[in-house]
């Protein structure tokens, strides 16, 4: 078993450090952000408070016509369909823009959902540390600094098993051809790699991003799903669209996570969504 020791993406303090920056944004996709920039505030009006990036374009890792543009939009209320609306044109249109990005992905919330208590552990760590600001003043000076530890495993990623028959609704529905399951391989890759990583998160005690060092650091802890991990993080930059790689998620690794998570960290406290 290995040994616990101090990893990267902690402060000296032993807090994750917030990742991402401005700075490390790549040329290429710096117009796109500077778009992004100038026109959420003509969406939205006064009812914006912040917004945010996150994912590989802030972290420098963007790969040209391969990633997409991920948004954390934070309004002053709560989101109305009519807002989501407005979010889903926004994205398309930027989508359509910009050759160099490969979708826009967004995540709106109202300012008070993001600083409740239920949330403090898992939104609210993720704008605090996953996200870079680009417009407004930045929430995270409102929230507390945060351990990679059992808490934070739990509120993060503990409500997998929740997940699963919605992933199994999505794959029943969707066309039956390579192109329209390849989207659902790469989400589903990502988000079992990253409950895969919080599982072992406080034993590894570190942070990281990186969809590879993250299913090293789980097949360290669970080597018998080492192999599967490792072509998750694989199949969540390249996806493909087998059938087979569904249906192993959801009938075989998906189910066995969702039960060692439980058992480890114990379950998710409920979201009104």
């Amino acid at each position: 078993m290995p040994e616990t020791i101090s990893r990267p993406g902690l402060d000296p303090g032993g807090h994750i450090a917030r990742e991402g920056s401005l700075a490390s944004v790549p040329d290429a996709f710096r117009p796109v952000v500077a778009a992004v920039h100038d026109r959420l505030p003509d969406a939205f009006g006064g009812r914006l408070h912040s917004a945010y990036l996150y994912g590989s374009i802030p972290r420098g890792t963007a790969r040209v016509g391969r990633s997409d543009l991920d948004l954390f939009v934070v309004l002053h209320d709560e989101p109305t369909d009519g807002d989501r609306a407005v979010v889903r044109a926004f994205g398309e249109t930027v989508d359509q823009e910009f050759p160099q990005i490969d979708g826009v992905g967004t995540l709106l919330y109202g300012r008070d959902r993001l600083l409740s208590d239920l949330e403090r552990y898992d939104l609210a760590w993720f704008l605090a540390c996953l996200c870079t600001p680009l417009l407004g003043d930045d929430l995270a000076a409102q929230l507390p600094r945060y351990r990679p530890d059992s808490l934070l495993a739990r509120e993060t990623n503990g409500d997998l098993a929740r997940w699963l028959p919605r992933w199994r609704e999505r794959i029943a529905a969707a066309d039956d051809t390579e192109r329209a399951r390849r989207p659902l391989v790469r989400f589903m890759s990502r988000h079992l790699v990253r409950t895969g990583f919080t599982l072992v998160m406080p034993r590894w005690h570190g942070w990281t991003s990186d969809l590879r060092e993250m299913a090293g650091a789980f097949g360290a802890y669970y080597p018998r799903r080492a192999a599967q991990m490792a072509e998750a993080a694989g199949y969540g930059h390249e996806p493909v669209g087998d059938p087979e790689v569904l249906r192993s998620y959801v009938d075989d690794l998906g189910p066995w996570l969702a039960e060692e998570y439980a058992r480890v960290h114990g379950v998710k406290a409920p979201r009104p969504d």
